[in-house]
């Protein structure tokens, strides 16, 4: 898993973001339409894209993409 298709991946749960706005240090639930909804959107595409299983908490407690990005990465690893 690559971090730039992560973040593509990671961009289309949310209507009015550009790509260019996420990089790994962006703390997306800054962004105005991040909601619980997003949330469930976050944990489809981890399930969808990498056969990861999240919970609403590893999404709460990620601060950063970065901090996402290892989470799922762990998951397909470990």
């Amino acid at each position: 898993m690559e971090m730039k298709d992560f973040i593509k991946n990671l961009v289309e749960q949310f209507d009015e973001v550009e790509l260019e706005a996420l990089t790994p240090e962006t703390k997306f639930k800054e962004f105005d339409e991040f909601s619980s909804l997003t949330i469930l959107s976050i944990i489809a595409m981890a399930d969808d894209e990498y056969g990861v299983r999240l919970k609403a908490d590893d999404v709460r407690q990620a601060e950063t993409v970065q901090d996402l990005f290892d989470t799922v990465q762990s998951r397909i690893q470990g």
